[in-house]
């Protein structure tokens, strides 16, 4: 299949393909848009099973973040790089040196945070060769890592679809089911947590899990169970994929509102969900959270416009929260999915 045909191109700018052989580089970097600014999207590490793979993850991510940016009020495009290999046993830092030159030979159309598989202390070392690099725990405007934003972006999501759906915005008593542990994961069940939530949590990590039994109170429970959990919402942090055709007959949450990228399997099950009833925070096609979990990328946005004031951020944190309850409203009076109307709401800053 060539490119131009791919069913995730979506008129992407550039699309680069970086290889070094000896530092072990197998990488690919989409830029989707700059017209609103740099196409700025973090860089995700992951033994993607083939090349097809790694690529249709690269197009579906930076397309979001197009949209995730313009629905953030941020004045930046969308980008995304995919790394290919297992960040537990193939990442060096010559690896790291090799992205870094792939990314500086795009003379800063991109600039690369972490994602998932990536570290602050990988984004140091990328730094090393080239300045288009965010997401940095040293400098005069670094931001580093932008989980606990992301985390924060996500449990106001879930306050605001609360109040949409419910009429209120209290999140003690409630039970949320969180899938994913990671860095966002975790910090999302302390907010959940702190505010009165009762937590059923799932991870692929026993330690990670027994850590969230520990500090939360929170009940385990199989990874393959905790979509079926009852719950008041379902907060997906992994991987994406999890909405499909088996799981959402099977979902036992009112409202779908994660962290993860590319949540739903497919464009037509954000129909699915709302045929049964569930509020699905915002999606568009394959990337669903670009409007949920844009905390990240505006912690990001900060330390690239070189902003150090904490003002800025509650400032854009505020209005993506507002733009978000705008989105959720319009779908809920017009009784359709979040889909169509996220997409308007964005296209329309981009034009």
């Amino acid at each position: 299949m060539s490119l131009f045909s791919h069913p995730d191109f979506d008129g992407h700018e550039r699309v680069l393909f970086a290889h070094d052989a000896e530092a072990g580089l197998k990488a690919v970097i989409a830029i989707h848009s700059t017209r609103l600014g740099r196409a700025a999207g973090g860089c995700r590490m992951w033994p993607y099973a083939s090349e097809d793979e790694a690529v249709a993850d690269a197009l579906r991510l930076s397309r979001g973040m197009t949209y995730k940016n313009a629905v953030a009020g941020l004045d930046l495009g969308g980008g995304k790089a995919v790394i290919v290999g297992d960040p537990r046993t193939d990442k060096t830092p010559a690896l790291m040196r090799a992205f870094g030159r792939a990314v500086h030979d795009l003379g800063g159309r991109y600039v690369t945070a972490e994602d998932v598989g990536m570290s602050v202390a990988d984004m140091e070392i990328v730094r090393e060769v080239t300045p288009h690099v965010a997401g940095l725990a040293s400098g005069p405007h670094a931001s580093g890592d932008p989980s606990p934003v992301t985390a924060r972006g996500v449990f106001e999501g879930m306050r605001t679809a609360l109040l949409v759906a419910t009429g209120s915005d209290d999140l003690a008593g409630r039970t949320v089911a969180v899938q994913g542990l990671g860095h966002v994961g975790r910090h999302l069940c302390a907010l959940l947590h702190a505010a009165g939530a009762r937590l059923v949590v799932s991870d692929i990590d026993p330690a990670r899990v027994a850590d969230a039994e520990r500090a939360f109170d929170a009940r385990a429970v199989a990874p393959d169970e905790i979509a079926r959990v009852l719950a008041d919402v379902y907060a997906p942090c992994a991987l994406g994929g999890v909405l499909d055709d088996a799981s959402i007959p099977r979902l036992g949450a009112r409202i779908v509102a994660g962290a993860a990228n590319n949540q739903l399997a497919r464009p037509e099950h954000a129909d699915a969900l709302h045929a049964r009833g569930i509020l699905y925070v915002p999606d568009f096609l394959y990337v669903p959270d670009f409007a949920l979990n844009a905390g990240g990328i505006i912690n990001v946005a900060r330390e690239i416009e070189g902003r150090t004031d904490d003002a800025w951020l509650a400032q854009r944190l505020a209005a993506m929260v507002a733009n978000l309850a705008a989105i959720l409203r319009e779908a809920v009076d017009r009784d359709v999915s979040p889909n169509a109307v996220a997409e308007a709401f964005a296209r329309r800053r981009l034009a």
